[in-house]
């Protein structure tokens, strides 16, 4: 019953942080109506963004995770003001072969700055842990889950309380009429790009302090990224956290239950279940 325990609150502490890779994709996706196959690519960059601000400048990588936010959300504004802007909204094809231009890109100038070595972050308190009733629940763990937690929250906040987040559920839902009510659809897609590569670049730092970082680690984050958007719904930011502590529940009980190695399979398992269940999920409809 303890090792159960155990793997539960793995489970949830890692559905946090899957959430969190979700919200970058299902904004994007909900907004731009692109499916974004650079997104595994974007949380790579946010790993290493942070890797360094920790290992060169000694910044506390909890600290120091706004200022990677706010680099990615500037590379994510002018990927979409220079390149994406150009296709947005076209046929689903075109987005796709960019966004996969974009991410082998990325992957080969990663490969070529920072080696294919793996890198993890490691701050002094890394290793340590609380013990409660048995169940070990590691700080770095524990804080990337609630960094996770409040990330979701004001990107709701965001989008509920403030103008241009009204500007960008707007756009997503009915885009004349939210150009017949002045708003830019340029500029509300760069924001809506922009901060779905912070969201992104904010998971693949707290990526890189419970796990390992290479340059090709994008692929299997993009997929899992794509579940729990469709798992979560496109338009509830703390669905997709619901979403990422269901895939990160299951994936720890196949570990437990099957073999560590099945782990990737259940998130292809849990997508075809929804699709079959739910398929106008895919189109971000409930």
């Amino acid at each position: 019953m303890q090792l159960f325990g155990q793997i539960l609150v793995n489970g949830i502490l890692l559905g946090g942080l899957y959430g969190l890779m979700g919200l970058g994709m299902g904004l994007v996706w909900g907004v731009l109506k692109i499916v974004n196959l650079a997104h595994g690519a974007l949380i790579m960059l946010g790993g290493y963004a942070l890797y360094y601000l920790y290992t060169k400048a000694g910044i506390d990588p909890f600290l120091g995770l706004p200022l990677a936010m706010v680099a990615m959300f500037v590379l994510g504004y002018v990927l979409q003001t220079a390149l994406l802007n150009l296709i947005v909204r076209s046929a689903q094809l075109n987005t796709l072969l960019l966004t996969f231009g974009l991410d082998v890109v990325f992957v080969y100038m990663a490969q070529l700055l920072f080696s294919a070595d793996f890198r993890t972050i490691n701050p002094p308190y890394a290793g340590k842990n609380v013990t409660i009733s048995g169940v070990v629940v590691p700080y770095a763990q524990f804080g990337a889950f609630l960094v996770a937690l409040v990330l979701a929250g004001l990107l709701f906040l965001v989008l509920d309380k403030t103008r241009t987040g009204r500007a960008i559920r707007a756009t997503a839902q009915n885009l004349i009429a939210a150009r017949l009510y002045g708003v830019n659809p340029k500029r509300i897609y760069a924001i809506t790009f922009g901060t779905g590569a912070a969201l992104a670049g904010a998971a693949g730092g707290l990526y890189g302090i419970v796990s390992q970082i290479t340059p090709y680690i994008g692929v299997t984050l993009t997929a899992k990224s794509f579940v729990i958007a469709i798992l979560g719904g496109l338009d509830k930011p703390l669905g997709v956290i619901g979403g990422g502590l269901v895939l990160g529940i299951a994936e720890a009980m196949a570990a437990l239950y099957l073999d560590p190695t099945y782990t990737d399979i259940i998130s292809f398992g849990l997508l075809v279940l929804v699709l079959v269940a739910r398929p106008a999920q895919l189109l971000g409809r409930a």
